[in-house]
């Protein structure tokens, strides 16, 4: 199986940081590298100003990557980290896809992305690909049965 890299910022809230090495591991099962450029546990940011989070760490990272994935759990919803996240890829016209904890059953979503995503998923890898490549713009629960949620634009990731 041929294998692909694309870089990405996953947005998600701390909690979630083992979830994120399951969807890591998913997307490489079927042939998706994804080389992450978020902040976690095992690299952690140790700065106290939100401002300088934004501008030295988080948004040159968001900037760095070529789409997003938010990794939507029950706490997503209320952070403000995440939506400023998913502000500042849709300020850079990147693909915005979120994607639903593994065995999730449902949520409400952050404000953001509900505004600029481009694909809400299940825990599906052919879809989550699809979605990142700009190819798959559905809005799912997390079962993977049909939400109902604005349109949005394609835009590939990079």
């Amino acid at each position: 199986m041929p294998y692909h890299t694309k870089n990405v910022f996953i947005s998600h809230v701390h909690k979630d940081d083992e979830g994120l090495a399951d969807l890591k591991n998913l997307l490489k099962s079927k042939g998706l590298d994804v080389r992450d450029s978020s902040i976690t546990n095992d690299k952690p940011n140790n700065a106290n100003s939100p401002e300088y989070i934004k501008s030295a760490i988080l948004g040159p990272r968001i900037d760095w990557a070529g789409c997003m994935i938010v990794y939507i759990s029950p706490e997503t919803k209320n952070s403000e980290w995440v939506n400023w996240e998913i502000e500042r890829a849709h300020k850079q016209d990147k693909t915005i896809v979120g994607v639903w904890e593994r065995g999730a059953n449902g949520c409400e979503v952050p404000e953001a992305l509900d505004e600029y995503g481009h694909a809400i998923v299940g825990w599906n890898a052919d879809k989550i690909i699809k979605a990142i490549n700009g190819d798959y713009e559905g809005f799912e629960s997390p079962d993977g049965t049909p939400s109902p949620h604005r349109a949005i634009h394609r835009h590939p990731c990079g």
